[in-house]
């Protein structure tokens, strides 16, 4: 039924995107500079994304703005946590903004390289990638009123699994959510090699859930000896009722990481990308009334609460994540 569902919600978005499929930029016929890029993209004033294309012929306009948030949970949760913030965009840009409920990082990722995603929140692990492959541009993050922003990649299991500590995983299964994943993945991955000298196949056995709530939820429900996940998500499973805290237990909390990085594609007209990124920046957590928003509601039950957007640039920030992907030797080829 998912998968139905997935090429239901694909069709209706290629539907209202009709007008906005994707060119092939000039720059794929140019000897620019362009680093990690694909061919497709230029990067002249090296900042590690996609310029934008100078030709008006190749940029974009579209009448409807794309937005899709990073599958971590419920998608039908997050509908609902954004749609204030999605109908401030609209009054900002003078668009129609449509939320698309996506299934996988991979397919979000594709749909942005495809010309049928315009603005997304793309998270820590699928960020290089999705800049890289499919021309995003990354501008912002969530974080607390004080500035200070992140996650924790945490390795989990439940009481009474006979494991207690990282080394107690050998032999046994450890989930992690999908190969573009930082704390689902590839910071474990590079963590277990070179603290601990476990990979996986050799020491212990992976599996992949899919997604940061299903590890949690297996882990829980002890369908897995073991996980690991990103702590933010987690305290938000907790603060909803989805899990209760006995159900779990820490066994390993890594260095803090930059969260979901939310952009736009890179050949969207540069008026329209600076009604985007004012949308982000002029957002009000609370309304004129004094209620919270329907993204601080969800967004406040992360430990610490999340309530504004903080500029950042992904040469900067993903740094120490680019840095984890050469160590597991990570390409960022387009497949």
């Amino acid at each position: 039924m998912i998968h139905i569902a997935l090429r239901r919600g694909l069709l209706a978005v290629a539907g209202l995107l009709a007008i906005s499929m994707f060119v092939l930029p000039a720059s794929a016929a140019e000897d620019c500079p362009r680093g990690d890029l694909d061919k497709r993209f230029c990067d002249r004033d090296g900042d590690l994304t996609a310029d934008t294309p100078t030709d008006p012929a190749q940029q974009l306009d579209p009448d409807t703005i794309i937005f899709a948030y990073t599958p971590v949970e419920d998608p039908a949760v997050y509908k609902t946590a954004w749609s204030d913030f999605l109908t401030h965009m609209e009054e900002v840009t003078g668009k129609k903004v449509v939320f698309f409920p996506v299934q996988s990082n991979a397919a979000q990722i594709e749909a942005m390289r495809s010309g049928r995603l315009h603005v997304a929140g793309f998270n820590t692990g699928s960020n290089p990638l999705a800049v890289n492959c499919a021309g995003f541009r990354s501008f912002t993050i969530m974080a607390q009123e004080n500035g200070d922003f992140g996650y924790e990649m945490e390795i989990l299991t439940y009481p009474g699994s006979g494991i207690d500590k990282v080394e107690d995983i050998k032999g046994k299964t450890l989930a992690f959510t999908s190969p573009t994943s930082n704390s689902g993945f590839k910071a474990p991955s590079a963590i277990l090699k070179s603290e601990f000298g476990m990979e996986a196949e050799k020491d212990f056995t992976p599996a992949f859930s899919g997604k940061h709530d299903n590890s949690i939820l297996g882990v829980a429900n002890k369908d897995y000896p073991a996980a690991s996940i990103a702590n933010s998500v987690k305290q938000r499973m907790l603060a909803r009722g989805v899990i209760k805290e006995d159900q779990v237990k820490v066994i390993y909390t890594s260095q803090t990481f930059p969260t979901t990085g939310f952009g736009m594609v890179y050949n969207l007209k540069p008026e329209l990308q600076e009604k985007i990124k004012e949308a982000f920046f002029s957002f009000k957590w609370d309304k004129p009334d004094g209620t919270p928003t329907s993204l601080k509601v969800e967004f406040s039950k992360s430990k610490p609460p999340e309530g504004q957007f903080l500029p950042i640039t992904y040469k900067s920030h993903w740094d120490v994540i680019r840095k984890i992907d050469k160590a597991n030797g990570v390409s960022y080829a387009c497949k």
